[in-house]
């Protein structure tokens, strides 16, 4: 009974999380193609992989295949929808929101996938070590893509505190389901808090990890 009320906890913290970040990261994928000058067709491409990319990823790594965001067409749609609402809207966007806030909304959709990467890996019984890496890799994966595609060092090699934000926030719920035994949904909770927290943090102050030379 414990075992089939965890796995429904994760079920639900996992499809939350996914479906959230997939829209707030295809807003960014698709303004980053905006300003890197790409047609609307470019645009939506952009938004697709930087929404799903990094779950593809996991997904295939883990085994789970196809990928659940080729399987399931409400990925796409949210994907899509996300890509258009930022093509359409981008002059507002542009004008209301303050560098601030685009840095708050991407470091959300960050601990969004950094925490439903760590659920679908502690799903498919993955260690729990591996099941952080899979968080982080969903994370940073579809960035990553979008990066290499506008010819651009992925920003996860060079921004202040990024894939260590995820690495916290997926490993916070990991602990907190397999060593405190909390709720899924709790320890979701605190693990996207960890890596929100910690990217904001890191970028108010300029924090970074440690360089050769530096």
């Amino acid at each position: 009974m414990e075992v089939l009320k965890l796995k429904r906890g994760l079920d639900l913290v996992l499809l939350t999380a996914d479906f959230a970040g997939t829209l707030l990261f295809a807003m960014e994928g698709a303004l980053a193609g905006i300003r890197g000058g790409m047609d609307l067709f470019g645009v939506l491409v952009l938004a697709f992989i930087t929404a799903v990319g990094g779950g593809i990823v996991r997904d295939l790594l883990i085994g789970a295949t196809p990928p659940a965001s080729i399987k399931d067409w409400r990925y796409g749609a949210i994907a899509f929808t996300g890509g258009m609402m930022a093509f359409l809207f981008h002059g507002v966007i542009a004008q209301k929101a303050s560098s601030g806030v685009i840095t708050a909304l991407d470091a959300a959709g960050l601990s969004l996938f950094a925490i439903a990467g760590a659920t679908k890996a502690m799903e498919f019984g993955m260690h729990p070590m591996m099941a952080v890496l899979l968080g982080t890799i969903t994370g940073c994966g579809g960035g990553t893509i979008r990066d290499i595609l506008l010819n651009t060092v992925p920003g996860v090699l060079r921004a202040d505190i990024y894939a260590s934000a995820a690495l916290l926030g997926a490993a916070v719920m990991v602990a907190f389901v397999r060593v405190l035994k909390l709720r899924p949904s709790l320890a979701a909770l605190a693990g996207g808090i960890s890596c929100f927290a910690l990217r904001m943090i890191s970028v108010w102050h300029g924090w970074s990890l440690p360089k050769v030379g530096a």
